[in-house]
């Protein structure tokens, strides 16, 4: 069951604003359908060039814009994660608890591209900094 009725944003220690569970959530239960507009390959370059728009999701076959929407765009990275993006249809996904979520937590995901770990701040990046000093 879809638990966005009970999310909010507010400001991230991550950074700047995130989503946050005012409930708790078991793993591998269904939080949000990640929706917003359909967008070709060629309009997906050229937002994040021209625009340098951020919050486009990729669910196998189309480019999803969420850049309009309430929450799903605040979600922030960390490299320990706690949702993870699935399959749902051809215009949208899911976003799935990978561990329990205790109410009042962040929820945040591994975006999964390389230049991200480049400027990665959070707990597991800083540690592996400091083990390398």
């Amino acid at each position: 069951m879809p638990f966005e009725k009970d999310l909010f944003v507010k400001e991230s220690g991550i950074h700047g604003l995130g989503i946050f569970s005012a409930v708790e959530i078991k793993t591998d239960e269904e939080i949000m359908v990640i929706k917003g507009e359909v967008i070709s390959e060629a309009e997906c370059v050229r937002r994040e060039e021209d625009e340098a728009n951020v919050y486009i999701f990729w669910n196998g076959d189309n480019y999803i814009d969420v850049s309009n929407t309430e929450k799903i765009k605040y979600i922030n990275h960390s490299c320990s994660y706690n949702c993870y993006v699935d399959d749902r249809d051809d215009e949208s996904l899911w976003l799935v608890a990978s561990r329990e979520i205790n109410a009042g937590e962040e929820l945040v995901i591994d975006y999964g591209y390389d230049e991200i770990y480049e400027s990665c701040s959070c707990d597991v990046c800083l540690i592996g900094e400091d083990e390398e000093r």
